[in-house]
């Protein structure tokens, strides 16, 4: 009886569980759809084009990317009255923390943003993929110059470039666009 007695005071699964659990992974299949839809048209490209043509073309179709999606954060941000600083970039992101955790990290003394994984890169992994499937990366500092053309994401780590984690710095940039790093996919 005290099995049971035990069981009892545990809270059964509730339908808002079962419902959150099944949001969780059908976002977490939808991030690896879009690795496998970068991966594979960046794949096509880079056959058809050549690499160096293929990967200058790869890189222009994601900082538009990147771009729309700065675009969409800014109008969230100044929909919610605040301006477009680098603080109040997280209120506008669509980014879910579900799919794509970070913590706050401080390394000699500036502030980033670090992952301990991602998905994205665990499924170019799987395909040997991985430096194609970095140049998606590039995503991150065309949203933040679309956002705010002050800044810049940097990336000083990049897992899918063998690092144990994703680091990423805010940086002030004295001239709007991709810079010679990121034009090499950094």
């Amino acid at each position: 009886m005290g099995a049971k007695e035990t069981r009892a005071k545990e809270s059964p699964a509730t339908q808002d569980d079962i419902a959150a659990e099944e949001a969780r992974e059908a976002l977490l299949a939808m991030a690896r759809r879009v690795a496998l839809l970068h991966m594979s048209y960046a794949r096509t490209l880079v056959d058809a084009l050549g690499e160096e043509q293929g990967k200058a073309l790869i890189r222009k179709a994601i900082w538009a990317y990147g771009t729309r999606i700065g675009e969409r954060t800014l109008a969230r941000v100044v929909a919610l009255g605040h301006a477009p600083t680098p603080e109040a970039f997280a209120l506008g992101s669509d980014l879910s923390p579900l799919a794509f955790p970070t913590e706050k990290v401080v390394v000699d003394g500036e502030p980033r943003s670090r992952a301990k994984h991602c998905l994205l890169a665990e499924v170019w992994r799987e395909y040997g993929e991985e430096e194609l499937g970095s140049l998606y990366c590039l995503v991150d500092p065309a949203k933040m110059q679309a956002y705010n053309p002050a800044w810049t994401m940097v990336h000083t780590q990049k897992i899918p470039a063998g690092d144990p984690c994703c680091d990423i710095a805010v940086r002030p940039l004295a001239k709007p666009g991709p810079t010679e790093e990121h034009q090499r996919g950094g």
